[in-house]
């Protein structure tokens, strides 16, 4: 029986021991000394994950990383995807990280007041999506925003995603529109959304910008808007390149409301929600014209007298500059 219990003893302490070495090794920093990014492909086995880890200085001992997964039973819990590790970080941790599927998402910014044509250049170069561009999408369906996304995701798929949002915002906007404002669809609000988001960069004038837009359209006067002019000699597909002519106001487009009454037939650019939002909830004034103030904002008037001199004094701001 002493016989017998001696060996046990010896392998109960070596069992204990080797236990502690574990715990001790899996709690203890890792060698990464600065932060590092992995992609964990779909059914990759521990094997290969504990190789990739290995191969980008994240652990320095794959063995043991394979066996603890394998004790614990996490070898098959892994959740694919991007992951950002920290430096530092242990063993323990790289594992949770891994079952918990903290995936690392990159953000991809489409800011207010571009293009359709110049939302897709963006997509298409952000290297990290994947896929060509086949999903269509016409002038003002992609809503600006920064969104985020996981390594190689497909092109296409960040595109029906702003095109989703766009219509949410769209059909929310819609549903709250002040019943005095002379839209008749969805459709009309967008348009007269991104010339509010090309006519002003400051936030607090777009209700004001809005109500000159709509005191225009209820009395029946031509919008005369610069941003549609520019529109209509580009078509979107480029910038103007210099300041606007005056000989640029007689082209012959739908887009020209210098020559032409109502709204263009279609947006400008890809509006922002508060853009939108301002379109179908101007502030209320009696304001029928404004001019660049020479501050980043505009000089808003009531009458054409008024507004004459405003832009005369526009105009002795310029010539000092």
């Amino acid at each position: 029986m002493k016989k017998f219990f001696l060996p046990a003893a010896a392998a109960l302490i070596v069992l204990i021991s080797g236990g502690y070495f574990v715990q001790k090794k899996m709690e203890q920093p890792g060698p990464l000394s600065k932060e590092a990014y992995v992609v964990i492909p779909k059914g990759a086995s521990s094997r290969t994950v504990a190789f990739k880890l290995d191969e980008s200085g994240i652990i320095d001992n794959p063995l043991l990383l394979r066996l603890a997964m394998r004790l614990n039973g996490t070898d098959k819990l892994m959740k694919a995807g991007e992951y950002r590790f920290e430096p530092g970080i242990s063993l323990r941790g790289v594992i949770q990280k891994m079952v918990a599927g903290e995936v690392f998402f990159r953000k991809l910014t489409l800011p207010e007041g571009l293009t359709t044509r110049q939302m897709l250049e963006i997509i298409n170069n952000e290297p990290m999506l994947s896929g060509e561009i086949t999903e269509t999408a016409a002038e003002g369906d992609l809503l600006p925003e920064t969104y985020s996304f996981s390594r190689g995701e497909r092109r296409d798929d960040v595109i029906r995603r702003a095109k989703a949002a766009m219509s949410q915002v769209r059909k929310e906007a819609w549903n709250k529109k002040n019943g005095n404002v002379p839209l008749k669809t969805p459709q009309e609000m967008i348009v007269l959304a991104s010339i509010i988001e090309k006519e002003t960069g400051v936030p607090e004038e777009r209700g004001l910008v809005a109500s000159v837009f709509v005191n225009r359209l209820k009395k029946g006067m031509k919008l005369q808007t610069d941003p549609t002019v520019i529109y209509a000699l580009t078509k979107g597909e480029k910038e103007l390149g210099r300041a606007l002519l005056k000989k640029d106001l007689d082209v012959d487009s739908p887009f020209n409301t210098y020559k032409y009454y109502g709204l263009p037939p279609t947006p400008i650019c890809n509006p922002g929600r508060a853009s939108i939002e301002a379109a179908v909830n101007p502030e209320i004034s009696d304001y029928l014209y404004f001019v660049a103030s020479g501050d980043g904002g505009h000089n808003f008037a009531k009458s054409l007298n008024e507004h004459n001199s405003n832009v005369a004094q526009w105009r002795k701001l310029r010539k000092r500059k």
